[in-house]
């Protein structure tokens, strides 16, 4: 039995990331009548002055730019008998708690693949969000992908580096091997195929195995075969591994830096 809220509101549902998780939510199960749409624009929402009940939970699915226009009007509004999931990328608990004062607050840092069901969401949880709003919480999210919960807030910002930023990276590598399949002689829609379908497989691959990850690469890769050709370029100094890493910790500092 899901634990959805008996009444949400959802804020900046006209965007992306709102408008997937209002579908997803639907999906599973979430009367209709229960979540009431608002957009700092106001267009096809419900304006706040026209709300005249006091959501259980109030998700927060506006740009991180528009959290100071949005958080004074909904706690002069609705106070901290709500409690609130925030969705906006590098917006600290504490930076919310300076609107929302002592009102229970997650943190949550979904990803894009959320538009089709297939997401990743991490959560964070201040002291004051009860065991009851946690589980809601990640019924919230689940309903769009997979969840993590974790412990340290300061984690997140790695968290929005590996899984938020994510799928930018797994696209460029797609766009990368399409791209070298058409340079040497394979026609846009083969290549493009052959590259989606590999890593759909391989990932699903390493999904259900319970071999590591090192096993997989190594049961493909013949000694003096074409696999460990290509890897001696990708796994040279400098190569693949150390240019994530690299890229990891760009992110991770950029993150702290919009903090």
């Amino acid at each position: 039995m899901k634990t959805f809220p008996e009444s949400l509101l959802l804020v900046g549902g006209m965007g992306k990331m709102g408008s997937a998780l209002y579908n997803a939510w639907r999906k599973s199960g979430m009367p209709k009548n229960s979540i009431t749409l608002n957009d700092i624009h106001g267009q096809n929402a419900k304006p706040l002055d026209e709300i005249h009940s006091t959501p259980e939970c109030i998700v927060l699915a506006v740009k991180p730019q528009s959290m100071d226009e949005v958080l004074p009007a909904l706690a002069k509004k609705f106070g901290s008998k709500p409690f609130y999931l925030s969705i906006a990328a590098g917006k600290t608990i504490a930076s919310l708690e300076k609107h929302l004062g002592n009102a229970a607050i997650v943190r949550a840092m979904p990803n894009t693949p959320a538009l089709i069901g297939e997401g990743m969401s991490a959560l964070y949880a201040n002291e004051r969000t009860t065991e009851e709003q946690k589980k809601i919480a990640s019924e919230l999210l689940q309903a769009a992908g997979g969840i993590v919960w974790v412990k340290n807030e300061s984690l997140m910002d790695t968290v929005t580096a590996i899984s938020g930023s994510g799928p930018a990276y797994v696209f460029l590598f797609l766009q990368s091997l399409i791209e070298a399949g058409i340079s040497h002689g394979l026609t846009e829609g083969v290549s493009r195929q052959l590259a989606i379908q590999t890593l759909l497989g391989s990932t699903k691959l390493a999904q259900l195995s319970h071999e590591p990850l090192e096993k997989l690469r190594s049961d493909v890769t013949s000694k003096g075969g074409t696999t460990e050709a290509a890897l001696s370029v990708l796994m040279k100094d400098g190569g693949l591994k150390d240019l994530l890493s690299e890229a990891i910790a760009n992110a991770i500092k950029r993150a702290k830096d919009l903090a």
